[in-house]
């Protein structure tokens, strides 16, 4: 990646950084560091082993694909170096409005002098659909969970209808997507969409046979490759329901009583919020909203619900700082680029 663009990346996620940083009251962060104690350490700490999942499933997305259908040598990347870019990645998803804004366009263009512009850019989208897939399996099977373990309401009753019946239509979309492509079928809705239609009519017109060709490598991987897909989809699922740790470690504090279903669930729901106002940066707000209501949901506590919103909020803000630091190094890309 030049040099201007990977400055651009780092002072637009640097400025996002601070502004959130000052919306702390760091009265409240230091009590609440005090009384996690070493708990805090282990939830900033278990985030390093988190993106391993991230970086392991678009590492063996990456390694399927090939620059033509001759050539299936594996791609010159070292897993190291893409660990690097998966969690500076996600630190510009999370500093950026609209989400996937930052991080994924940082993603193919650090990519894309490895393996050419139509392999990064089909294996970020298959990595960012994989990764999206996976949080529809972890709704869905939260929901299962909540009905085997949870007492049952007509009003809960009836969110969880409508959660399971927007998480099978949206399994069946990318599925679809999988089998035939899904970059044109994109291109197609956003040049039906007011302010960005001209630009998506302009994008297609000019690159319509690079989409083909990104389309064809997506439905590769789904039509021709299942192992590689269900490892890929099997690392991020796995990720979400081992995320939940982070959860446990926080409650373990205020609540020994606390098990492990409870927190997939309060994440879950969570998440499933959170992800519900992914244009605003950080989900400021929505998550720990999303924590209150999903606590109150299981009957605890509302101080509970503030208290790991905001360990949660402080381990976010230190591996998103984490992450921009990281796009400043430069040595780890000639370093291990190449195997």
């Amino acid at each position: 990646m030049k040099k201007k663009h990977q400055n651009i990346f780092f002072i637009i996620g640097l400025i996002v950084l601070a502004l959130m940083v000052t919306q702390l009251n760091f009265n409240e962060v230091c009590e609440g560091v005090r009384r996690a104690g070493y708990w805090f350490l282990a939830v900033v700490a278990l985030w390093a082993v988190l993106y391993l999942f991230n970086t392991a499933a678009w590492w063996i997305i990456i390694n399927s694909q090939s620059a033509t259908q001759s050539d299936r040598q594996p791609s010159p990347v070292s897993f190291l170096w893409l660990y690097k870019i998966t969690v500076s990645g996600f630190a510009l998803n999370y500093a950026t409005p609209g989400g996937l804004m930052g991080g994924e366009p940082y993603k193919i263009m650090s990519l894309s002098p490895k393996i050419g512009t139509e392999r990064a850019t089909s294996s970020v989208i298959l990595h960012t659909m994989t990764h999206i897939f996976s949080h529809f399996w972890f709704w869905l099977i939260a929901c299962i969970l909540f009905v085997m373990t949870e007492p049952l309401n007509v009003l809960m009753s009836t969110v969880l209808i409508l959660v399971t019946l927007f998480c099978l239509t949206a399994i069946w979309f990318f599925i679809k997507g999988y089998r035939k492509g899904i970059a044109r079928t994109v291109m197609t809705i956003l040049s039906h969409i007011p302010l960005v239609k001209a630009w998506a009519q302009r994008m297609t017109a000019r690159h319509s046979a690079r989409l083909t060709t990104i389309d064809h490598q997506i439905a590769s991987l789904h039509n021709q490759n299942r192992r590689t897909f269900v490892l890929a989809v099997m690392l991020e699922l796995s990720c979400r329901i081992v995320s939940a740790l982070e959860i446990m470690f926080v409650l373990l504090v205020i609540m020994p009583e606390a098990n492990y279903i409870q927190c997939i669930l309060i994440l879950a729901f969570t998440s499933l919020i959170a992800n519900m106002l992914f244009f605003i940066p950080l989900q400021l707000g929505g998550r720990e909203g999303g924590f209150l209501m999903s606590v109150n949901g299981l009957g605890m506590t509302a101080s509970a619900g503030i208290f790991v919103a905001l360990i949660v909020r402080l381990r976010e803000l230190i591996w998103t700082g984490i992450g921009l630091l990281l796009i400043k190094i430069e040595s780890s890309g000639k370093k291990y680029a190449s195997k």
